[in-house]
C-alpha cells in the first residue's frame, strides 16, 4: 500500500491516492512542516490533497520500515527532511505519522 501511495503521489494521481487511503484516514505531523500546514488532517480526500501539495518531494522518497511499520523517508540530495510511518488495515492506509522536525531527524539512523 505504501508503494502504491508513493506512486500515486509522484504521478499526481488523486484517485489513486483515494484508492489506497481508508475513508477515515488520519495524517499527523510534528508541526515542523511549513507554516499554515495543520498538525492533523482527517479523511481520504483531505489527506490525498495534502499529499499532492508535497508531491514534488515524492521523487526523493524511499520505502523503509519505520519503527517496524511500513513507511518511507524523504532525503533530497541526501539530506533527510521527513520520515513517514503508515498503519495499514484491511488493505488501506488508516494512519500516517510524519516527523519533519530537524532536531528529531538528526537522531535518526537511516543505516
Amino acid at each position: 500500500m505504501v508503494d502504491a501511495f508513493l506512486a500515486a503521489a509522484r504521478e499526481g494521481d488523486f484517485e489513486g491516492l483515494i484508492d489506497v487511503l481508508d475513508p477515515e484516514v488520519v495524517l499527523r505531523t510534528d508541526h515542523a512542516l511549513p507554516r499554515g500546514a495543520p498538525g492533523e488532517v482527517r479523511g481520504a480526500k483531505t489527506v490525498a490533497g495534502q499529499a499532492l501539495r508535497f508531491a514534488q518531494l515524492g521523487k526523493f522518497a524511499e520505502p523503509a520500515l519505520v519503527n517496524g511499520a511500513p513507511g518511507f523517508f524523504v532525503a533530497p540530495k541526501g539530506r533527510l527532511v521527513a520520515v513517514m510511518a503508515c498503519i495499514v488495515v484491511g488493505g488501506r492506509i488508516t494512519e500516517i505519522d510524519i516527523v519533519a522536525d530537524p532536531e528529531k531527524l538528526s537522531r535518526i539512523d537511516l543505516g
